[in-house]
């Protein structure tokens, strides 16, 4: 009876929430940057009560909690829940987890599925050993609580962080290293607040840069100089490569929570220009890009597509246009896509696009015309045409569209396409990028393929290849979490082969190894994946052979803590995915 029940929990569960954190859980009571005032309010900064006093709650139905479990647990929610379910918890990737809603499932019903998660992209945190029992439970009974509400963040307090370690007369005027630069990688290493900057030549890490907590991405200015990396804490950190050892050159904190960070990559605007968008506050900033001084502040809380004011449009995907100088700017929860020119930034221009919700990440086409990103509460594909800026298409996808960047290639039968895998199944969207030569395949899928399940992140291919990569990291199933798809271009009917990484990374010890992100050498010969386990396993870098899909090297290092995204200078400076 009693495995009978705890079954009829989870299929309850799975049958009526998504996505938690993409992401692993913390250690308890690790932040990793200081804390003061109002930001040591919200981001839980340690309680400095020895007693239980207990946290005094709004909402009459919330279970109990002290103050030492609550500042613990916006801890965590902050670092694991709020990039997929929203500061407010008002919901976006994820489902809403405000007090109505929870209130009514009951500790009970929320431990299960926090423990067990579910094929459509929520993590197993109990059953994959990354949370304990009492964690769980922590959890659930947090989000029963009403959400604390964070304090805002202006230019002055933005300046106020900001700090340049080496003025930029101060800064080489040549490259001063021997490194093939173009094929270096930049790799997330998440827990530990640093990234890895990886030598793709000879497989050596050439330096352990401090950034903020859980880098989401790093992008490179337009000439490839520098790295501008941007954590989750929305610690912005930028690093010159042409150092004899790149390092930080600079850094600012553009408010409490971010995701993105892009530059101005139009022709004489190279380098100029830096933008960087938060989930907390709002908003997206204008900084210089050799110095990151703001400039402008720009609040995206308005009215959202069904013309309902939201509290919380926050800034996801920011990319830079080939054909303009302007920046694309996605509010996901308005459903807005702000084309942002940023050629007079006191009398700023900005145009407002109407899509669909929730916008989150995506790419460009071939081409670098089109931006294809994912609106994936509405399982939708929006595709805007940056050179009319304007609307092209919306285009029907599978279940939660999470393409990362995508892919592009040369479907045999049906033209250039470009690919995203999916969060909530199993299903590979092929779309048509080309209404010029196919208009009849043009912004339509064109084919369906079938992957190994729900909980994808990222799929990639490379101009030189005939192999598309598809991760499934966040499904709940080892096996399938451990290895990736691969198909062959040329031979899509044919089907997957399943590769196993985690086997190749040969781990000495029992961690998650989730595998995320394929990732490309500036050849086009190699793929990088991450295999990623929790901050105090084993975790490694697998790098497999494009040719003979078999695995190469493994990097293995005791400061790789938590590695999750890997960036290759050349292929993220010219948009190469």
């Amino acid at each position: 009876m009693k495995t009978r029940k705890l079954t009829s929990l989870i299929a309850l569960a799975l049958s009526s929430m998504a996505l938690a954190a993409v992401a692993q859980p913390a250690k308890p009571g690790a932040p990793t940057t200081s804390t003061t005032g109002a930001q040591a309010q919200y981001q839980g900064a340690a309680s400095p009560l020895a007693d239980a006093k207990m946290h005094q709650s709004s909402n009459p139905k919330a279970p109990p909690m002290t103050e030492e479990e609550f500042a613990r647990a916006r801890q965590i929610y902050f670092e694991r829940c709020a990039g997929c379910h929203g500061v407010l918890r008002k919901g976006a990737t994820g489902k809403p987890l405000t007090p109505d809603i929870t209130n009514e499932k009951g500790t009970d019903y929320l431990k299960v599925f926090i423990a067990y998660g579910s094929p459509a992209g929520m993590p197993n945190w109990l059953t994959s050993g990354e949370f304990d029992e009492a964690t769980v439970d922590l959890m659930a009974r947090y989000i029963q609580h009403d959400a604390p509400t964070p304090p805002e963040f202006s230019l002055a307090d933005m300046e106020a962080s900001r700090k340049e370690y080496i003025p930029v007369d101060k800064r080489p005027t040549k490259k001063m290293n021997n490194y093939n630069i173009e094929n270096i990688f930049s790799v997330t290493l998440r827990d530990d607040g640093t990234i890895a900057l990886i030598d793709g030549d000879t497989k050596e890490i050439i330096n352990i840069i401090k950034t903020g907590y859980a880098v989401h991405i790093s992008r490179l200015s337009a000439s490839g100089r520098y790295l501008y990396v941007i954590g989750r804490d929305a610690r912005l950190n930028l690093i010159d490569l042409w150092m004899e050892k790149p390092d930080n050159v600079a850094e600012i904190k553009v408010g409490l929570e971010a995701r993105s960070v892009e530059t101005s990559k139009f022709k004489g605007w190279e380098d100029k220009i830096a933008i960087a968008g938060t989930y907390w506050p709002p908003q997206f900033v204008l900084m210089d890009g050799d110095t990151l001084k703001p400039k402008k502040v720009v609040g995206t809380r308005g009215m959202d597509i069904n013309n309902e004011y939201h509290p919380e449009p926050r800034v996801a995907a920011i990319v830079s246009s080939h054909k303009k100088p302007e920046f694309l700017v996605n509010a996901k929860e308005t459903g807005k896509v702000w084309m942002v020119d940023y050629t007079d930034l006191v009398n700023l221009k900005t145009k407002q696009i109407d899509t669909a919700k929730y916008l989150h990440d995506g790419g460009f086409d071939a081409s670098g015309r089109y931006f294809m990103t994912a609106a994936n509460a509405s399982d939708k594909i929006v595709v805007i045409d940056t050179e009319e800026s304007k609307l092209e298409a919306i285009v029907d996808v599978g279940k939660i569209p999470h393409p990362g960047r995508g892919a592009n290639f040369k479907h045999p039968k049906f033209g250039p396409v470009w690919a995203t895998s999916d969060l909530g199944d199993e299903g590979i969207s092929l779309i048509g990028t080309d209404p010029k030569k196919n208009k009849a395949n043009a912004w339509k899928v064109v084919e369906t393929l079938k992957g190994q399940g729900g909980g994808s992140l990222f799929i990639k291919t490379h101009p030189k290849s005939t192999n598309l990569w598809v991760d499934t990291t966040l499904n709940p199933d080892a096996k399938i979490s451990q290895s990736v798809a691969v198909f062959d271009i040329n031979n899509l009917a044919k089907g997957s082969q399943i590769i196993d990484i985690a086997a190749c990374a040969n781990l000495k010890d029992d961690g998650a190894k989730r595998v995320v992100q394929p990732e490309y050498n500036k050849a086009g010969d190699e793929v990088w994946f991450s295999v990623w386990s929790a901050k105090d396993k084993e975790s490694a870098i697998v790098v497999v052979d494009d040719k003979t899909r078999t695995c190469k090297t493994v990097i293995k290092d005791q400061r790789l803590i938590t590695p999750t995204g890997k960036f290759n200078v050349y292929n993220t400076q010219h948009d190469v995915y």
